[in-house]
């Protein structure tokens, strides 16, 4: 990878890695755009098949942030950090997590670390003991889990989804598939159970499975069945992303899919484009899952929980405006991705 032409082109302003021997730390910050503030992204911790692999995800899900920020109305900017591990599962050390806070002092505040998958409101704090730039935490630093809020946002986005297709926004006699009953998709899935909806669930953990089945009463299956191609009337990605592509386009039954995983399409460009042809109504990731940023984004700009709240309720009608203005463009991520740069592009030229 040609990493100055691919920052170029995807308009990073700084990538910067760090390793510490002492700890064994691997750790890459990458800051997509900080014109409307500094910038608050999730710490990742993964183990990734190459050091390639893990730059390309770090880049795309800081520029996510970027437009996540910005349709949210945040003054905030994007980013986003990735810890590599050795091996899957790696259990965290508070010394990884001091090293980390301590990388992330560096950048002076241009850059906030907070949660993502595999770190936890602890690691948080053990950043939080080494640097005033992180939030998440519940002891050292401030915020706890977003989780919460990042499910509330998706489940309001879902709203804005049935509106669109012309269905009473009633989930009675909805079903939705939920891939990934962690955090964010088991609350999802208790949401949705709650407003009357059927949950169809799965996860590559059978811990998760096992407990959603006990406490939501869902129907799960196995990760080797395709939740994809099942009768649903919403996809609901919840894990990791780069989980649509052609394929699974192809054969998917859901006429909306909306979740709250980042990236969920293998290529937005074009596999958003398939979706607009095949008639799916699709709320863009990085509309739908912006609750949990607004949370500790919104903690650190110093808004009250009402303010918040009221953030967290308005993606609803922002997902509804972006799916109105698909019409104008060749997909719902194109929308939304116009949606957040005019956004951008306003407070660059009040900057000026």
């Amino acid at each position: 990878m040609k990493m100055l032409q691919e920052m170029s082109v995807m308009g990073h302003e700084r990538v910067v890695f760090h390793q510490d021997p002492e700890s064994g730390l691997r750790a890459i910050v990458a800051i997509h755009d900080t014109t409307l503030g500094d910038a608050l992204g999730g710490t990742r911790r993964w183990c990734y098949a190459t050091e390639a692999e893990a730059i390309y995800d770090v880049l795309r899900l800081s520029e996510g942030m970027t437009y996540k920020a910005a349709a949210a109305d945040l003054a905030m900017g994007g980013a986003k950090s990735v810890i590599l591990l050795d091996n899957p599962g790696q259990e965290a050390t508070e010394a990884q997590g001091r090293a980390m806070g301590r990388f992330v002092d560096t950048l002076n505040g241009n850059y906030i670390a907070a949660e993502d998958v595999g770190v936890n409101e602890e690691f948080c704090d053990w950043m939080g003991n080494e640097t005033k730039y992180v939030m998440g935490g519940v002891n050292v630093s401030r915020g706890g889990d977003p989780s919460p809020f990042t499910s509330l946002g998706a489940f309001n986005a879902m709203k804005a989804c049935l509106a669109h297709a012309g269905r009473p926004v009633d989930f009675a006699g909805v079903t939705v598939g939920v891939q990934g009953l962690g955090m964010t998709g088991y609350k999802l899935a208790k949401l949705i159970v709650d407003h009357g909806g059927m949950v169809i669930g799965t996860d590559v953990n059978p811990h998760a499975i096992q407990r959603a089945a006990e406490e939501l009463d869902i129907k799960v299956i196995g990760d080797d069945e395709d939740l994809f191609s099942k009768d649903l009337d919403i996809l609901a990605p919840c894990a990791l992303g780069g989980v649509l592509g052609p394929e699974q386009i192809d054969s998917m039954k859901a006429s909306i899919v909306c979740g709250t995983s980042n990236n969920v399409l293998v290529d937005p460009d074009r596999d958003g484009q398939l979706m607009k042809d095949k008639g799916v109504v699709y709320a863009p990731d990085f509309i739908a899952n912006a609750g949990g940023l607004i949370r500790l984004a919104g903690l650190y700009l110093g808004l009250t929980e009402s303010e918040i709240d009221v953030k967290v309720e308005k993606i609803e009608s922002t997902t509804r405006e972006v799916l109105d203005e698909t019409k104008n463009h060749a997909s719902a991520y194109e929308a939304a991705v116009t949606y957040a740069r005019a956004r951008i592009d306003a407070g660059r030229r009040v900057e000026a």
